[in-house]
């Protein structure tokens, strides 16, 4: 029998609404990066009015967390970002770059969904800089680079036109994105069918940037959300060298096939170590914080030798 590339970690769940010092329903979704020798976890939690929020938990090892005694992010109560984080903010990627982090995030409202960016230098202080999407957009990931003077991002618009595909868009400031452009879409009968939208900020390799998206597959007992990887070109992130046909993770341990939203294992983190092993972590059933590890260079390889077509007809 096959090994599975991603090998969970023998104390998943490593983070439930237990380990939370202040009031929650769910554990989930969380943006990682190493800081200072510590990792740094920004996770989203429901309160139990139904409303999300997010804390942090930090670790000396990538697997222990303890949780800070207070949220990181609340909704905010000034303007222009109060109106459209009324209902929660969520899902949040950290992007190391130039000497800070910048974070960005769903922010839900009566309006729908857009996407705002704030920014940190210790995970202490956070500033709020700008609402960068109109709705509905989600699952925006910033590489942590520059190309050509400008910033990179993935992103997702919530659309039926192009059914939920991950698009590039560009900016010089952070703040004005364009020159858009469609970049991968779901595959008809495939395990992504239903919909795509970028995961963990993108990582690089020698061989390329390497990006675990997650892709949705509709059954007649509900979606399957499962997890991906593609490769994207060093200094053209906009050129796909490969996107791996097979999914890397899916919903097996009892606490992702079951929870808050079953059948869901989706990341918003993944950490590179300098021995070549990825540390990945995902929210199980929209309930709980899990994580594995894998060999990079083996998710490399099935994006490059067994890939499939990042659009089609």
């Amino acid at each position: 029998m096959k090994k599975p590339l991603v090998k969970r970690h023998p104390g998943n769940p490593i983070l439930t609404k237990d380990d939370v010092p202040y009031p929650v329903a769910t554990v989930h979704n969380a943006g990682i990066v190493k800081h200072r020798g510590r990792y740094i976890m920004l996770f989203r939690s429901h309160r139990l009015n139904g409303r999300s929020i997010i804390g942090l938990a930090e670790s000396r090892d990538g697997f222990n967390f303890s949780v800070h005694p207070e949220p990181f992010l609340e909704p905010a109560k000034e303007e222009p970002f109060a109106t459209y984080e009324e209902f929660g903010v969520e899902d949040m990627r950290i992007c190391p770059l130039a000497g800070e982090y910048l974070l960005t995030y769903s922010a839900y409202s009566r309006h729908g969904v857009r996407v705002a960016l704030a920014k940190t230098q210790d995970f202490k202080q956070v500033e709020r800089v700008a609402l960068i999407t109109a709705a509905d957009y989600r699952n925006v990931v910033i590489f942590p680079q520059r190309f050509g003077g400008r910033y990179v991002r993935l992103e997702r618009p919530h659309s039926e036109i192009s059914p939920w595909s991950i698009w590039i868009a560009y900016s010089p400031d952070l703040i004005h994105w364009g020159d858009a452009r469609l970049l991968m879409k779901p595959l008809p009968y495939h395990w992504d069918e239903m919909k795509i939208g970028p995961g963990a900020t993108p990582l690089k390799t020698d061989r390329g940037w390497l990006h675990i998206y997650h892709g949705v597959f509709s059954t007649m007992d509900g979606a399957i959300y499962r997890l991906g990887a593609a490769l994207h070109d060093l200094e053209d992130p906009a050129r796909l060298i490969g996107v791996a046909d097979d999914w890397i993770l899916q919903p097996e341990d009892p606490w992702e096939v079951t929870g808050y939203v079953h059948n869901v294992v989706f990341t918003c983190g993944a950490i590179a170590e300098e021995d070549g092993t990825l540390k990945l972590y995902w929210g199980g059933a929209d309930t709980v914080m899990c994580a594995g590890t894998a060999n990079i260079e083996e998710i490399i390889e099935l994006c490059l030798q067994s890939s499939r077509a990042p659009l089609h007809p």
